[in-house]
């Protein structure tokens, strides 16, 4: 082996015997059912928050963000925005409601707020799909980082992430995942923070050279200059939407004690978020000073994991290197196990269970796990060359389309029926889900086409909206006897409701 691998070889060793022991130390605590999906409710904010910023931090904060700053400019910080507003619209809209309801899954607070089984077989048919949406780009951005850190084959690193997720997640649920996901969170912030400041005192010690672009890292350096004011505006519109729809974002909240719990727990995330994000920046304006080989190649993807030995030789470069390497690792794992905990609990209540003993939840449990990781990491072998940042961009987007205009009407408004919200996911669902299979597919007309299909939130979440109002109203009489009393519930405080 090149002395150049293995710094990468032994911050991915690192990392993953990090992962199983501290995994490991987690199966203490998991005995229940309700261990594995909700941790038993028993999470606190403080140690929820760093879980959920470990989770959502994926492979396209940590390195689609910078590759897209490096080639697209001030354009792409919406990209970051967007992903961190999320919250805000998620803490004013949503959180405590949907911790109030006592569901364990999506499909469990469909259900209970219609009432009706055929909602909720939507809902988690809806969960797996865009849970596999966005386990495809965590699969294929380990391979990406095993091949530059290491030159392993791409499928290597699908395959060794998804065995760590499923050893992880099959040993103790939620409750396991939980201390993981912490501590990958603080991880992840370290391995952006210090090479970043490092790399920053080289760019100094070199007299601030200007780059590619004049200097200007605003400017893009793409061939055509920018993505159009529908394309920006689609992508906000995904982008804040979407978070409230992402089943791993949503179970998280399941965990928290209480509403009050949830909701600052959200406030801690918007803060963790808000200190990660400002480092991808750098990452992308040293890049236009030291990064140009990467951008003639097309490789800007793995800007963050390239730079430090482009600007560093030596053993410098190499530290550099591999605790990069470590967090981009850390970053797969994490939203990978989050993802696989949020569909393996829908599979487990609607599919497993009835193939697998009642008695033998935990079974059951183990079971879906292994359907929720093979599934998409075949699908990640298969499907390549699809940038990690759009597709987790698609992932929000049919987010968008379907759970939050579900959750939205569903917690705030009491005429919501059971005809009006499956009429609505099918708009949505069909709408942004058919657009990201036709862009995963490698479909990409020119102009208008071209526009609708790769950012489709601005037109298929209006269309939801309208649809799910619309035949709402018009099957009034389908409105649940129980949804005057159930909103009740949603927006009353512990405190006064006990």
């Amino acid at each position: 082996m090149e002395r150049a691998d293995v710094p990468g070889l032994v911050a991915v060793v690192l990392v993953t015997l990090a992962t199983l022991a501290i995994g490991t130390w987690g199966l203490r605590f998991s005995r229940t059912t309700s261990d594995f999906f909700v941790a038993s409710r028993t999470v606190r904010p403080g140690l929820n928050a760093s879980a959920i910023g470990g989770e959502y931090l994926s492979a396209a904060s940590f390195l689609g963000i910078a590759g897209l700053l490096l080639v697209g400019g001030a354009e792409m910080l919406w990209y970051p925005v967007g992903w961190t507003a999320g919250y805000l619209v998620l803490l004013v809209l949503v959180a405590a409601p949907l911790r109030r309801s006592g569901a364990y899954t999506l499909p469990d607070f469909a259900e209970a707020r219609l009432g009706s089984r055929t909602v909720r077989a939507a809902c988690s048919l809806l969960v797996v799909g865009i849970g596999w949406l966005y386990m495809i780009p965590q699969f294929e951005g380990a391979g990406i980082t095993l091949r530059s850190a290491i030159g392993a084959p791409e499928w290597a690193g699908s395959l060794v992430v998804a065995g760590i997720v499923l050893a992880n997640v099959t040993s103790g649920g939620m409750r396991s995942v939980t201390f993981v996901q912490a501590f990958q969170y603080w991880l992840k912030l370290t391995a952006l923070l210090v090479p970043a400041a490092v790399l920053v005192a080289v760019w100094w010690g070199d007299g601030r050279p200007d780059g590619i672009g004049g200097g200007d890292w605003s400017n893009p350096v793409a061939g055509d200059g920018g993505v159009g004011l529908y394309t920006t505006y689609s992508l906000i519109a995904g982008l804040f939407l979407g978070t409230m729809g992402l089943p791993h974002v949503v179970v998280r909240f399941y965990t928290n004690p209480d509403g009050r719990a949830a909701r600052r727990t959200t406030v801690v995330v918007l803060a963790l978020l808000g200190l990660f994000y400002v480092w991808p920046p750098v990452y992308a304006a040293l890049g236009r000073v030291y990064g140009g080989r990467l951008v003639a190649e097309g490789r800007s993807d793995v800007l963050v994991l390239e730079l430090p030995r482009a600007m560093l030789d030596g053993v410098g470069g190499d530290v550099l290197t591999g605790l990069v390497t470590a967090g981009a690792f850390a970053a797969f794992l994490s939203t990978s196990s989050g993802l696989a905990i949020a569909v393996s609990g829908v599979l487990t209540q609607d599919v497993t269970s009835r193939l697998v003993s009642e008695q033998r939840g935990v079974a059951a449990f183990r079971f879906a796990a292994m359907v929720a990781v093979v599934v998409p990491v075949l699908a990640a072998l298969l499907v390549r060359n699809v940038g990690v940042a759009q597709s987790v961009g698609l992932a929000f987007a049919v987010a968008a389309s379907t759970f939050c205009p579900l959750l939205v009407l569903g917690i705030w408004w009491r005429r919501l029926t059971d005809a009006g919200a499956l009429a609505g996911l099918a708009a949505g669902g069909l709408g942004a889900g058919g657009a990201a299979i036709a862009t995963l597919a490698g479909y990409a007309p020119g102009g208008w086409a071209g526009a609708l299909l790769a950012q489709p939130a601005a037109w298929s979440v209006p269309v939801a909206v309208l649809v799910m109002v619309a035949v709402s109203l018009a099957t009034a009489d389908r409105e649940p006897a129980h949804a005057r009393r159930f909103l009740v519930r949603l927006h009353t405080p512990e405190s006064l409701s006990r």
